[in-house]
C-alpha cells in the first residue's frame, strides 16, 4: 500500500474524498510537461500477466492554447519512450490537497478519439520494456543472480534491492536463454527466490517471497458495510490440483537435487485431506539450483503461486476508490462464509482516477 499520512489515510477510509489527479510526461530525465489534462483515467493491473498495468486517460486536443496531438518524437504524448508519472491529490479541506505519486507508466499508444477533441492515451508498466527487449544474440548467466538481473533490466529499470535475499552464485554455463529477457528474469526469481514489484516512484523492488500475516494487512473489507459488495467465486475444479511440489536442480558435482514442499492444510493437504490422499506432485527443475535447500525455497514459491492458481479461495470486491491499493497488498475479507479471512490482491479491473466504483480480485493466502 502507497504510504500517506493519517490524515489522508482516513479521510480515504471514509469513502467519501475529492482527488485530484496530475499527470507529469517525462522522457528519460527530461521533464516534457508538468500538468498535462486529464478528463477520465482508469487503472487495471493483473498480477498473471507478464506486464500487470494498463492505465487509460482521456486527454483533450487542445487547452489553454495547447494542442496535446502527438507529432514530433520529442512531444509529451509520443509513443517514443516517454513515460508518464501519475499523482493524486487527496483534498484535506481546509489544509489543501495532499499529492502522492500512484506510479510512473510507459506510454503505449496515443489515438484521437471519434469525436476529433479528445485523444486517448493507453499507458502500461514499465515492465513493457523488458518484455518487448528480446535478446539479439543467446545470452549466457555468470556472475551472481544480482549482477545477472542488472544485465537483464538496466538501465531500463532502476532496482530497489534493499530488501532483497542474500545474493548467490549462478552456476558456470547452466542455462543459455535465446530471446525471452522477461522470461528469464522469471527463472532467476523463481531460482533465487524473489518477487519482483514496481513501486509507485516507478523503481523495481526486489523482494523475498514472503507469506503475510493477518498483522501485515492494509484493509478490512466487510460485506455489505459503507457499499461494499464482495463476491465469493462461484467456480470449482480439481483441474491444477495438487499437493506437492519437487523442485529439482544439479550440484556441483553433477548429481540431482531435489527438495519439496508441500500441501499442509485444506482440502487438498498432502496425505491428509479428502481430495486425494496419494501425491499428486507438480514437478519444477531448473539448472539455477545447486543444493537442497535451494531446491525446497524454490518448491515453496512455487507452491504458493500454483496454489493461487487453482486451489485457494477467491473474491470479487466492489467497494469506494482506494488510490492507495496496490498488488500484492495483504487484506482482510469478513462474509457469510468467511470472518477476517486473510487474502492478498491480485488484480485490480478497476480503480477510476475520478469518482466511481474500485473493483479488486483477492485471493486467500491458505
Amino acid at each position: 500500500m502507497i504510504a500517506v499520512s493519517d490524515t489522508v489515510r482516513s479521510i480515504i477510509d471514509g469513502g467519501t474524498f475529492t482527488a485530484r489527479v496530475q499527470v507529469q510526461s517525462w522522457l528519460g530525465d527530461q521533464l516534457l510537461a508538468d500538468d498535462v489534462p486529464v478528463t477520465a483515467a482508469t487503472e487495471e493491473s493483473d498480477s498473471t500477466l507478464t506486464v500487470p498495468e494498463r492505465i487509460t486517460l482521456t486527454v483533450p486536443k487542445r487547452r489553454d492554447g495547447i494542442d496535446w496531438t502527438p507529432v514530433n518524437d520529442d512531444d509529451p504524448l509520443k509513443a517514443c519512450g516517454q513515460t508518464l508519472k501519475i499523482s493524486i491529490g487527496v483534498s484535506k479541506g481546509a489544509d489543501g490537497m495532499e499529492f502522492f505519486q500512484r506510479g510512473e507508466y510507459l506510454i503505449q499508444e496515443t489515438e484521437e478519439n471519434d469525436d476529433g477533441l479528445t485523444l486517448s492515451v493507453t499507458c502500461v508498466g514499465l515492465l513493457a520494456l523488458i518484455d518487448e527487449a528480446k535478446f539479439a544474440a543467446p545470452f549466457q548467466p555468470s556472475g551472481t543472480i544480482v549482477s545477472t538481473i542488472r544485465q537483464l533490466v538496466e538501465p531500463a529499470l532502476t532496482l530497489n534491492l534493499d530488501d532483497a535475499p542474500a545474493d548467490r552464485s549462478v552456476p558456470a554455463s547452466a542455462v543459455n536463454w535465446d530471446s525471452d529477457r522477461l522470461g528469464a528474469l522469471g527463472e532467476l526469481l523463481d531460482a533465487w527466490p524473489a518477487v519482483l514489484r514496481m513501486n509507485a516512484g516507478g523503481w523495481a523492488d526486489i523482494l523475498p517471497d514472503a507469506v503475510p500475516t493477518a498483522a501485515d494487512a492494509v484493509r478490512s473489507f466487510t460485506n455489505g458495510s459503507g457499499g461494499t459488495v464482495i463476491a465469493a467465486g462461484g467456480s470449482s475444479s480439481r483441474d491444477g490440483g495438487f499437493n506437492v511440489v519437487v523442485a529439482t536442480g544439479q550440484a556441483a558435482d553433477g548429481g540431482e537435487v531435489r527438495g519439496q514442499a508441500i500441501v499442509t492444510n485444506g482440502a487438498w493437504a498432502y496425505g491428509l485431506g479428502p481430495a486425494n490422499p496419494l501425491p499428486v506432485p507438480f514437478g519444477y527443475s531448473s539448472p539455477l539450483l545447486t543444493t537442497v535447500a535451494q531446491c525446497t525455497a524454490a518448491a515453496q514459491t512455487v507452491l504458493r503461486r500454483k496454489m493461487r492458481e487453482a486451489v485457494l479461495r477467491r473474491f470479487t470486491i466492489t467497494a469506494m476508490p482506494d488510490p492507495t491499493i496496490e498488488l500484492g497488498d495483504p487484506v482482510l475479507v469478513t462474509t457469510d462464509h468467511v470472518t477476517g479471512l486473510l487474502c492478498t490482491v491480485e488484480a485490480i479491473p478497476t480503480l477510476p482516477y475520478f469518482p466511481g466504483s474500485m473493483q479488486l480480485k483477492v485471493v486467500s493466502t491458505v
